[in-house]
This record gives structure tokens, C-alpha cells and sequence, in this order.
């Protein structure tokens, strides 16, 4: 008879062959190094690890080796999508951190998928803690996006439940609002190691320093300079105010400078529109997402006869970037599943001063007919972008 091993005892004993390469690879970088950029279809592994390597020489000078060696770290973990290493926990006290492996395009991806409006998908959250794989139904927080479930003890244990929002996760993981899992809420993970590589690349042309928060100045520069990249031409006036307005959207408290998660999240997202077409990205939707776009969808088509209109596609756009309230939400109206609206979107009454004398170009626009599936296109990159816990709005739409 075989013998059976758990998830944790496969990751445990993955870990132990990564850290049995990595010493390897770091007796080999003693020896003089010959680096080469990949050629186009070699190992893209080897370019990500190049990039860390340059990004490290770049960022930190040769004459500050702690700051090299920290910078370095944290080029890895960007690249690994870790958080904390786990020489950092007491081992005594801490389970070892999951491997991440990032997804692989595959070539079915960017035909249309099948998501029905009418057959409603059945959702249903895992029995087992996705850590412990032990099963108590009366402590599993579930998350609000995927159905994975986790212990609060073994989140505290991994380190992603500390002291000051273990209480906040454990009075919403269970309401309407929701939590995250550490899968979900990091937008980052939803990128392929090409895709990773094309990000990273762009960082450290840019001289964006990982695990650091940004100011306006620092955001609007990156911004100018990523333009300029792409299409060769400055960014237009309009375009820096849009991109202002983003980052207000990013800093919700206005501390003056965003958050590396929330900045990594928003720069992920962007890098999916516009690596992926849309087909692609709406097979990344969960069945708990693809049910709240159903919801939303039939609350706004009020006669049925499977058409909404752009205006109402807008608002429905705009509600998926309020967070939930902290009071409970009436559960009589579907769209409260998406969740409320942003006091300056077009839906919220404060916005009505901007409904009046609407030019009839816009009106003819805000009239033109979305069905379901135009509905679940023009907003999927919306829907993603909502996953994090954070309060900031990862990708700020359009007014």
C-alpha cells in the first residue's frame, strides 16, 4: 500500500528541494559570474533571476552590501510572490510559507467562455482548512472570492493574521463584506512568469525600488516614464490628471503616499488589460464572482429581456470599487451583493448635479443597449481589481 501525503507534507518537502537548489545556486555565484540574457524561447527562470541580479546592482550600490543584500530579497520576493521568508518565523511556532506557482497561458484561453446568465452556478465552500486540512465547521473562515476555507489559528501561524486585523477579518469573513484569502488578495499571483518578468523588467527601468511606498511625485514620474516607453510620446495633461486621480484612489486616507501591495495590485492589473484580451481575463473569475455579476446583471435588466444599458453598466462598474460597510447591508436588492455605490459615481445621489443638462451625445450613449455578455467584458477587469482587503480603489474607473 502507498503511502498517502498531505498537501502540507508535499509543500514541506518541496520547500526542502528549493532551499537545497538555492544553496547550489548561491555556491555558483561565488565563482565569477557569466550572465547572458535569455534568448527569445530559452528558460524564462533564468531572466527573472537576471533581472533580480541587475536589479539589485542598480538599486543598491556596491558599497552598501546590507542594502544590497535587502534589496536583492526583496527583487525575490517580487519575483517568487512571497511575503515574509521562512527564515524570518520561529520555526518552533510558525508553519512553513505555501510555494506559489504561478499560471500558464493556455491555447484555449482567449476564446469566449461559456458563462450562462439563466443556470445559476452552485457555490460551495471546501470542508477542510486549506492549511491544516482539518475540518471544524465552526472556526473556518471562508474567503469571499474562491472556496477556499482557513483556521484563524492556522492564519496566525503562517503569519498572515497578526494581532491588529485579526479581529476585523474574524467580524467579516462571515458577513456579506467578505475577506480575502492571501491567495486572492494579491493581484500579482494572477500573473504568468513571462508576464512577471515584463513587469519586473519595467520596475527597475523605472528605478521603483520593491517593498517601498510611493508619493504623487514618485507615481506620476513612474507613470510619465512607463508612457513614454510605450508609445514613444509624453503623456498628455489629461492622462497625468487621470493618473492623479488614481492615485488618490489608491490612497484612500490620503497619507500622501500609497501602500507597495496596493501599488503592486494596481500595476498588475493593468499589465493583465493589456497583455490579456478579455476572454482571457473572464476565465480568471471564480463561481463566486461570475454569481455577484449575475446578481448585479439581473437587478439592473428589469424587464428581462436580457439588455442593459450603458449607463446602468457604468454603475454597476462603479460599485464594485465601494467596500462594504461595516453596519449590515439590506440584502433586498441583488446588487448589494456587488457591493454600494461610490459617492462620486454616476448611480450615488451626490452625483445627480452631474445628470442635469446631460448633452444628447452622452444621453444617446448612456442609452446604448450591453447584454450579458458585453456586461461581463466591460467589466471584468473591474471585478479582479476588487478582490484585494485593502480599502483603495486598485483600478479607478472612469467617471
Amino acid at each position: 500500500m502507498g503511502v498517502l501525503m498531505s498537501r502540507r507534507q508535499t509543500v514541506e518537502k518541496v520547500q526542502k528541494v528549493s532551499l537545497a537548489v538555492s544553496a547550489f545556486k548561491d555556491g555558483l555565484q561565488e565563482q565569477p559570474s557569466t550572465w547572458r540574457r535569455a534568448e527569445v524561447g530559452g528558460m524564462r527562470q533564468g531572466t527573472l533571476e537576471q533581472v533580480v541580479q541587475e536589479g539589485e546592482e542598480v538599486l543598491a550600490g556596491p558599497s552598501q552590501p546590507e542594502e544590497s543584500s535587502a534589496s536583492k530579497a526583496a527583487w525575490e520576493r517580487l519575483r517568487d510572490g512571497r511575503g515574509l521568508e521562512p527564515e524570518e518565523f520561529d520555526q518552533a511556532n510558525r508553519f512553513m510559507l505555501p510555494t506559489f506557482i504561478r499560471p500558464k497561458r493556455e491555447l484555449h484561453d482567449d476564446e469566449p467562455p461559456d458563462i450562462s446568465l439563466e443556470q445559476q452556478e452552485q457555490v460551495l465552500n471546501n470542508e477542510m482548512c486549506e492549511i491544516c486540512e482539518v475540518w471544524t465547521a465552526e472556526n473556518l473562515f471562508p474567503c469571499r472570492i474562491c472556496s477556499r476555507v482557513y483556521h484563524d489559528g492556522c492564519l496566525r501561524r503562517m503569519g498572515y493574521l497578526q494581532n491588529d486585523n485579526a479581529m476585523e477579518v474574524m467580524e467579516t469573513a462571515h458577513t456579506e463584506m467578505g475577506w480575502s484569502c492571501y491567495y486572492c488578495d494579491n493581484l500579482n499571483l494572477l500573473l504568468t512568469e513571462e508576464e512577471m518578468y515584463s513587469l519586473m523588467e519595467t520596475l527597475w527601468q523605472c528605478k521603483i525600488i520593491p517593498e517601498t511606498c510611493l508619493t504623487l511625485d514618485n507615481f506620476l514620474h513612474y507613470k510619465h516614464l512607463v508612457h513614454k516607453q510605450q508609445f514613444k510620446w509624453p503623456m498628455a495633461k489629461a492622462q497625468e490628471e487621470q493618473a492623479a486621480l488614481q492615485f488618490s484612489a489608491l490612497d484612500p486616507n490620503k497619507k500622501g503616499h500609497i501602500k507597495w501591495h496596493d501599488f503592486l495590485s494596481h500595476e498588475s492589473i493593468q499589465l493583465l488589460q493589456k497583455l490579456r484580451p478579455q476572454n482571457a481575463l473572464l476565465r480568471l473569475l471564480t463561481a463566486k464572482e461570475r454569481e455577484q455579476a449575475r446578481a448585479a446583471f439581473l437587478a439592473l435588466d428589469q424587464d428581462s429581456d436580457g439588455f442593459i444599458t450603458e449607463g446602468e453598466c457604468r454603475r454597476a462598474r462603479h460599485a464594485w470599487f465601494r467596500k462594504h460597510q461595516k453596519e449590515t447591508l439590506s440584502c433586498n436588492i441583488s446588487i448589494n451583493h456587488v457591493g454600494p455605490m461610490l459617492e462620486s459615481s454616476p448611480a450615488s445621489s451626490g452625483s445627480s448635479k452631474s445628470q442635469e443638462k446631460t448633452p444628447p451625445a452622452m444621453e444617446q450613449e448612456e442609452a446604448r443597449p450591453v447584454d450579458w455578455p458585453g456586461f461581463l467584458r466591460e467589466n471584468v477587469a473591474y471585478i479582479l481589481a476588487a478582490r484585494p482587503n485593502s480599502t483603495a480603489l486598485h483600478l479607478q474607473p472612469p467617471a
